[in-house]
């Protein structure tokens, strides 16, 4: 019986239809479903806070109801600090003044102190992480210094320099210096190894392997012990303002205090806990953009 033949020749062309293909447009984003994704998003990351918070306010609220005479309820913190609340920004002379100019006092001091802290640190830093005898004979004295409470320092800047202001900037900087020079000399010795011998092979001059190695593989190290230097400095800036008077967040709250103006004191303390979160946000925000430019080369 013969098999049935296979056709070898090349597959024919395909029958011309007479139905034409259309091309279908690109889908356009939906605004509107934009606007409901990002609406998602703001209240997946809102709510959570918002609840917690007025879950504490409402709590707050009943006990102070049931026990009065302790600290004050919101509301009426709310009935009797609404001024303060509402108007941050007057002026009316000497330490009149709305919280606003407060904390623009205390920030000032923190600023320069934490400048010259930063600074200081990292050089200090720098040197102990990259040489051993220096580590040896430095360290012991930081680590032992470092345990010294902010406020312990005041009496000393005070009979050193003799004036309010130096004093203040003075403790500023001893309390933020020292996370500073360890998160600093921690991340130079953990430099890798094979950084250190791209310089060798690179001959790199010191100033040279200082920027292009050194420095950006030590950035996340430093910034980590920046951040917990502006924290500590904005906590000694408030427990140093309360002892050494004028204009300042700490001043405020202490000269409360003595009117006996709880409220007023509860209105302060969420102001210092806002503007050191604020603090800790933008050093946090500045070593990410840092951070992203300090590639080893």
């Amino acid at each position: 019986m013969a098999l049935p033949a296979f056709r070898t020749d090349p597959d024919p062309a395909p029958a011309k239809s007479g139905a034409a293909i259309v091309a279908l447009p690109a889908r356009r984003p939906n605004p509107a479903g934009r606007l409901v994704a990002a609406l998602r998003e703001t209240l997946a990351v809102a709510a959570p806070p918002v609840v917690t918070i007025g879950v504490l306010l409402l709590v707050w609220e009943i006990i102070a109801t049931v026990k009065p005479g302790g600290l004050p309820a919101p509301s009426m913190i709310w009935s009797d600090s609404r001024e303060l609340i509402l108007h941050p920004f007057f002026d009316h002379g000497g330490v009149d003044k709305g919280l606003f100019w407060h904390a623009l006092t205390s920030l000032r001091r923190v600023a320069i102190g934490f400048s010259f802290a930063a600074v200081v640190g990292i050089a200090l830093g720098v040197l102990v992480g990259s040489s051993r005898l220096a580590h040896r004979g430095l360290d012991p004295l930081f680590q032992v210094l470092r345990t010294v409470p902010p406020l312990a320092w005041l009496p000393i800047s005070l009979a050193a320099l003799h004036q309010a202001n130096p004093s203040a900037l003075f403790v500023i900087f001893i309390t933020a210096i020292w996370p500073v020079i360890i998160n600093t000399a921690v991340g130079v010795r953990n430099v890798p190894q094979d950084y250190r011998n791209v310089g060798r092979v690179l001959r790199l001059s010191p100033a040279a392997y200082f920027f292009r190695i050194l420095l950006p593989a030590s950035t996340p190290y430093i910034f980590t012990g920046l951040r917990i230097g502006v924290g500590m400095s904005w906590l000694a800036i408030v427990a140093s303002e309360m002892l050494l008077g004028g204009v300042g967040v700490g001043f405020f709250i202490w000269d409360q205090y003595n009117a006996s103006r709880i409220s007023d004191i509860v209105v302060a303390l969420i102001w210092v806990g806002l503007v050191g979160f604020a603090l800790d946000r933008f050093v946090g925000l500045i070593g990410r953009i840092v951070s992203r430019g300090a590639t080893v080369s």
